[in-house]
């Protein structure tokens, strides 16, 4: 079943279970990835839909740290609650040490020697990274490992 079939059979138990908050959340997944289908005149694929909710989680994210630091904790719960429901869309974060050596191995593939071959190396692993990890931390330990 495709992540899209599985958002829309989630929406229907929702629906039925009366969840509410589940059900607006699931309801703005949808909206988004039919707004990006009908903009770029696609059908979006499993890996293009997380890219999708993996935005969306960056985006809530982002959100939570700006609202606790005007205080306003009751608009970052719900934002904390939406982020929890796209996580579950998610496949399993990648642990450090597996990202760790996920980056070595694509350096090494990439034959990368520096700083200026990091573009090469982030589009290699934001191909097998995408939505398992948080791309600015990926970034920042390859910065790292190439020296930067």
């Amino acid at each position: 079943m495709s992540l899209k079939a599985r958002l829309t059979e989630d929406m229907k138990d929702a629906m039925r279970a009366k969840d509410k908050d589940r059900l607006a959340t699931i309801r703005l997944i949808l909206a988004a990835l039919k707004q990006r289908e009908v903009d770029e005149r696609i059908e979006l694929d499993d890996t293009q839909v997380l890219a999708v909710l993996d935005k969306m989680l960056k985006q809530r994210r982002e959100s939570i740290a700006q609202f606790e630091s005007a205080g306003r904790t009751d608009l970052a719960e719900k934002e904390a609650a939406e982020a929890a429901i796209i996580q579950t869309y998610l496949p399993a974060a990648l642990s450090p040490a597996e990202l760790d050596a996920l980056i070595d191995a694509t350096i090494t593939a990439t034959g990368a020697a520096g700083v200026r071959d990091m573009g090469k190396v982030m589009a290699a692993i934001k191909a097998q990274a995408q939505g398992r990890a948080d791309m600015s931390e990926v970034s920042a330990r390859i910065r790292t490992r190439l020296g930067g």
